[in-house]
């Protein structure tokens, strides 16, 4: 397995119409089972980043590879292998899909085209929600549950999927203290399960500090600083 899962060499983004690049010639690499948060004010590049790593933005300058491979948004084959957690996907009340069925949707890029998910997909979806303490909700509507118990289905989600690396935009945003800390320790939960490299993006870092190889800073679009925390691993 290669030791560098995310690289990115002078990497820039800049959207259209915009004079500033939002991303500046960032350099950066992140090592197999690191985790990595990334902090700094609003607006600073952050969720930037993590979509410029996912590969849904293009970059206007640089380079980005991910599990050695040059990522691009049409590398799909890259993209099935990253959980992806928006800062703000949240379902709507009236959303019809079980719970199940979101963790479930995790196994879709997987398997074969047209072909159904098998026992043991289900079986993944299962030991995903057991392990996230959200099995007894399996069946109810996913859209009725707390952001707390969303937030956990979602991370269920990366454990279904088997997801080699989590790339986690304010996975505690809009989550009351109890919520936010039991999201923290399932973070540390599904990386190491998943013996994943973990990008967070955080404005409440401090229950994952200690688990942290490293903090990443932006501002204005460039790393300020990179270095292990006080504390951490």
């Amino acid at each position: 397995m290669e030791d560098r899962v995310v690289e990115l060499h002078n990497a820039s983004v800049s959207y259209s119409g915009e004079r500033v690049a939002t991303l500046l010639n960032v350099d950066l690499s992140i090592s197999h089972g690191e985790m990595t948060l990334v902090v700094g004010p609003n607006g600073a590049g952050k969720t930037t980043l993590l979509e410029a790593i996912n590969g849904l933005l293009p970059l206007t300058g640089g380079t980005a590879r991910v599990f050695g491979e040059r990522m691009t948004p049409s590398r799909d084959d890259l993209r099935c292998h990253i959980a992806y957690l928006p800062q703000e996907l949240f379902f709507d009340p009236e959303t019809p899909f079980l719970t199940q069925d979101v963790v479930c949707a995790a196994r879709f890029a997987l398997i074969r085209l047209f072909r159904f998910p098998s026992p043991a997909d289900r079986r993944y979806v299962h030991e995903a929600l057991d392990a996230v303490g959200m099995n007894t909700a399996a069946k109810r509507p996913v859209g009725r549950l707390s952001g707390g118990q969303q937030r956990k289905v979602l991370l269920a989600r990366a454990l279904a999927q088997r997801a080699r690396l989590l790339l986690l935009d304010e996975p505690t945003v809009n989550l009351d203290p109890q919520a936010k800390k039991e999201i923290c320790q399932l973070v540390k939960q599904v990386q190491s399960e998943l013996a994943a490299t973990a990008m967070v993006v955080s404005h409440e870092a401090e229950h994952l500090l200690e688990d942290a190889n490293r903090v990443v800073t932006l501002d204005q679009g460039r790393v300020v600083s990179d270095h292990a925390p006080v504390g951490g691993r």
